[in-house]
């Protein structure tokens, strides 16, 4: 596997879309720690500015976020 010595790019999480503050290929998934290029990504957290790779840890860090809250699940 080749890895890319580009760092991450720095984003910043809107609804339906996000803006490049920093440049770079990818964002690192704030749940599972995975590279995500950024053509690939579609799950994110406007309220915590933060990447998912897919639905599930999106759920993952949802759930976790309400708990320390606590809020109900």
């Amino acid at each position: 596997m080749l890895m890319s010595a580009n760092p991450p790019a720095k984003l910043h999480y809107m609804p339906y879309s996000f803006r490049i503050l920093s440049t770079g290929d990818y964002v690192i998934c704030a749940e599972t720690g995975e590279k995500i290029l950024l053509d690939d990504l579609r799950y994110w957290s406007i309220d915590r500015q933060e990447p998912y790779v897919d639905a599930d840890a999106s759920t993952r860090a949802e759930m976790k976020a309400r708990a320390a809250r606590g809020l109900p699940l």
